[in-house]
This record gives C-alpha cells, sequence and structure tokens, in this order.
C-alpha cells in the first residue's frame, strides 16, 4: 500500500512541477510517468534515509511528491535542452 501512495504522490508531484514550471513541462501524461517513476524512488531514498521515521505515510508524502516532482524537472530540462540543441 505504501508503494501505491508512492506512485501516486510522485504522479501528483509531477503535474504540480508541469503546472508550476510550465517551460519544462511534459505534459500531463508525461509529468504524471516522470512523477510515478520519482514519486517511487524519492520514497524508497526518504525510507532508508531516515528509517526511524515514526509515520511511514508522511515519508511516503514528502518523498513521493517531491521525487515526482525533481524527476519531471530534471527529464523537462534535459528534454528542452536537447530541443534547444538539435532544432
Amino acid at each position: 500500500m505504501e508503494l501505491i501512495t508512492s506512485l501516486l504522490l510522485g504522479a501528483v508531484g509531477g503535474n504540480i512541477g508541469g503546472v508550476l514550471i510550465k517551460k519544462i513541462s511534459l505534459g500531463p501524461i508525461g509529468n504524471s510517468i516522470a512523477g510515478i517513476i520519482g514519486g517511487g524512488i524519492g520514497a524508497q531514498i526518504l525510507a532508508s534515509a531516515i528509517p526511524m521515521m515514526t509515520n511511514p505515510l508522511i515519508s511516503d508524502i514528502i518523498g513521493g511528491t517531491t521525487g515526482g516532482l525533481l524527476v519531471m524537472s530534471l527529464v523537462g530540462i534535459i528534454k528542452r535542452s536537447w530541443s534547444q540543441a538539435n532544432g
């Protein structure tokens, strides 16, 4: 259940990033996919970094949302740079 929460919150984080930073948005589907990947990774990293966190839901919320936002932003920046260099 925690993994599903992290993935869903990652998608939310990716879409929030797309709304806030329109220049690097990947569109709703791209933001969601990048966010899902980032959400899963982010929650796992946070859970490993702070193993004594008393509430795993908080870890999932913070890690999933932040990870989703970061991965979407990174992919968006790379895509934008690639497009500018090649076109």
